[in-house]
């Protein structure tokens, strides 16, 4: 029965879209040598859902992947289409796909790329959603695909930023990724003994800020850390705030991109790895519409439908974490 169920189908297609992540590539190799292991063949998408529309799909060898799991960003390119909502544009795709006698799609990126998974699986183009993101905010999952490299970056930056902060006695502020998901700034922040943490979650108070440097500043502390999620405030105007209510010469550090770059963490090669070989399983059994993720290190599949719904609320620990140690 289950030789019977693999040759359902006969090509797949894997894409990654949206903001790359460390781990991508570690994530194709494993869809494509698993995928080939089970006797599909397996094609590549340049670019994206962009690429899927336009055509830009190629046939992948088990060498094409060679090396690549040790790489940052994603050999296939990436790229936003927020028109892919729209049916006449979904369509292209379907007929490039289609075309080539692709029967399935698995796609990595945040819940933007799991949208349009579940746009396609409507369409008769069943697709498996994997987590790859740095900012960790897939509720369906505990970890996403990146974000403990990111985490990586910002605690080696921080780290760095501490020594020169102690010595100048200084505050200082790091903006991090994650747009409204606060994960990366809490394992920051735990990781690096910060003063301060916060978040979309956690709110924004100026006094709070100024009560905490104050209290570094009796505490005779040399340095002052500040570790706060980008979009919450403009970390250069705070850093003159500080100066201006306590003395206490504050400099503000802005990580950016940076955070998605460089040689992704063993645990998300990994992490990648396990997860495109359970993408390429869902799909020899036949399913589609849903996304695989992890807990408590044991994989799970959840309908995109339902994975869009959840709430997220892993990392919410972190924060008492930071206020009984600070």
């Amino acid at each position: 029965m289950e030789n019977e169920q693999k040759k359902s189908i006969h090509k797949i297609a894997v894409l990654t879209s949206g903001g790359d992540a460390p781990g991508m590539n570690a994530t194709i190799r494993s869809i494509v040598r698993s995928g080939i292991q089970n006797g599909l063949e397996v094609y590549g998408v340049e670019e994206g859902y962009l690429g899927l529309v336009e055509g830009k799909i190629f046939k992948m060898e088990r060498n094409s992947v060679t090396n690549i799991i040790n790489r940052g960003g994603t050999i296939l390119g990436s790229a936003r289409l927020p028109n892919f909502k729209e049916d006449e544009v979904a369509q292209k795709a379907v007929d490039e796909l289609k075309k080539r006698g692709i029967e399935a799609v698995i796609t990595i990126g945040g819940d933007g790329t799991y949208r349009g998974a579940l746009k396609l699986t409507g369409m008769g183009i069943n697709c498996i959603g994997l987590p790859g993101t740095i900012d960790n905010d897939i509720a369906s999952s505990e970890f996403t695909i990146g974000f403990d490299t990111a985490v990586n970056t910002a605690v080696d930056a921080i780290d760095k930023l501490r020594d020169t902060s102690n010595s100048h006695q200084r505050c200082s502020i790091v903006e991090v990724m994650g747009r409204y998901c606060g994960d990366i700034a809490y394992a920051a922040a735990v990781a690096t003994g910060a003063d301060l943490v916060i978040t979309s979650e956690t709110g924004f108070s100026l006094e709070e800020v100024i009560d905490t440097v104050k209290r570094c500043q009796n505490n005779k502390s040399r340095h002052v850390l500040i570790v706060i999620t980008e979009h919450i405030t403009d970390v250069r105007e705070l850093a003159k705030q500080i100066r201006e209510y306590t003395g206490f010469d504050s400099r503000a550090t802005i990580l950016g991109h940076i955070q998605r770059g460089g040689q992704p963490s063993p645990f998300d090669r990994v992490l990648a790895t396990r997860l495109g070989i359970a993408a390429v399983e869902e799909l020899l059994k036949g399913e589609g519409g849903k996304c695989i993720g992890i807990f408590h290190n044991q994989i799970v599949a959840t309908p995109i439908e339902e994975a869009l719904q959840m709430k997220k609320s892993v990392f919410h620990g972190y924060k008492e974490i930071t206020t009984k140690v600070s």
